[in-house]
């Protein structure tokens, strides 16, 4: 289903010729929106597109020590399809995944036993995103069970080192979830108090590392935030919760550059699955305040799943608060001058079949 392969000089012509490498910063908002009427993409359940990850790897003086890199790399499921996948760089890697959520990642090994020059990794792939959508009004009768026993859910009722499940927020949890009798009920009352209570607010330190007891203190954050403070109430009372995250796709633009990631989450229901929340962006957009209960619309791409992620091969530093972004670690300390630059492009949401473009000649 995936294909990861070397690319050839083509790909790399393709990446020179489509971006610029202007600081890459994850955090600057984007300066190359390209968008027209006739290609104005709005909210659909499908979107298909080609995605592109760049890192720039600085210069390197001589080291006794290996430079290590880990990039995350996007795997297919049920919302989301990955195709011709490929990975462009002038040092090798290998594809390996970590066992306790899951997720792929390319790993490079840099030998630096005399100053490297710096160089580029490129990540290229399509992908199919469908929206996510679960009908909450046909829940069984027995909803209110908690779910099957095993490890999956285990973990996903257990805390995260900056989402605890006692102390303010099992109090919180309790005081808000009170008078619900099921697990979606529950879960519902959890999303409101989460939108009504927080602000989404990138002003000012301490957001963006999903502290639950930091969001529910500062009231507000982004999406990390929003969501860490959900699945402390969730797991709190119960309810399995799990954090996801990969990058946002601008809607009513067909090709631009994307400025950081997106995250969400999912919490389980007996009887249904695991249903979506976006509680970030149903602050952000009222109108969508019921949809996102329950639904993500197809204009995102995820990369990863699961806090407090432990690499493979494992890194030296500690846990990964989470894994969208290249890591990078240098005689054991993470190493943080690697600069990253994503973008992507819609395609046709099918691609046409051979008697097409022969009948079009």
């Amino acid at each position: 289903m995936r294909e990861f392969t070397r690319s050839t000089g083509i790909l790399g012509a393709f990446l020179i010729l489509m971006f610029t490498w202007k600081g890459f910063s994850a955090e600057t908002k984007s300066t190359a929106a390209h968008s027209s009427p006739a290609a104005e993409i709005t909210d659909s359940s499908q979107r298909r597109f080609e995605f592109t990850y760049q890192v720039r790897v600085p210069d390197l003086p001589a080291s006794p020590s290996p430079l290590r890199i880990w990039i995350p790399v996007p795997t297919s499921d049920t919302w989301q399809t990955i195709t011709s996948l490929a990975i462009e760089s002038p040092i090798a890697h290998r594809i390996t995944k970590e066992n306790q959520f899951g997720n792929s990642m390319a790993y490079f090994d840099v030998k630096l036993d005399h100053a490297r020059p710096a160089f580029d990794i490129a990540m290229r792939f399509t992908a199919v995103r469908m929206e996510h959508r679960v009908d909450l009004s046909d829940t069984k009768p027995n909803a209110n069970s908690l779910a099957p026993s095993g490890i999956e859910f285990a973990r996903f009722l257990q805390p995260d080192h900056l989402v605890p499940i006692d102390g303010v927020i099992g109090e919180l949890s309790k005081e808000h979830t009170q008078g619900a009798a099921t697990p979606e009920e529950k879960a519902r009352k959890i999303y409101e108090y989460v939108i009504a209570t927080m602000r989404y607010d990138k002003s000012g330190t301490g957001w963006g590392h999903g502290d639950a007891i930091w969001a529910c203190t500062a009231k507000r954050g982004n999406c990390t935030d929003f969501h860490s403070l959900f699945d402390g109430m969730a797991r709190a009372t119960g309810i399995p919760a799990r954090f996801e995250i990969g990058f946002p796709l601008p809607i009513g633009k067909s090709q631009d550059e994307i400025s950081g990631y997106h995250c969400w989450t999912e919490f389980y229901l007996r009887g249904v699955g695991w249903v979506p929340i976006d509680a970030s962006e149903a602050w952000k957009n009222p109108a969508k305040h019921d949809y996102l209960f329950g639904a993500n619309d197809a204009n995102r791409i995820q990369f990863s799943m699961g806090r407090d992620i432990r690499l493979n091969p494992s890194q030296q530093s500690d846990a990964l608060n989470y894994f969208v972004y290249p890591y990078a670690e240098l005689n054991g300390k993470p190493f943080d001058q690697l600069q990253s630059h994503f973008a992507f492009q819609d395609l046709p949401a099918t691609e046409p079949s051979a008697s097409a473009i022969n009948s079009s000649k």
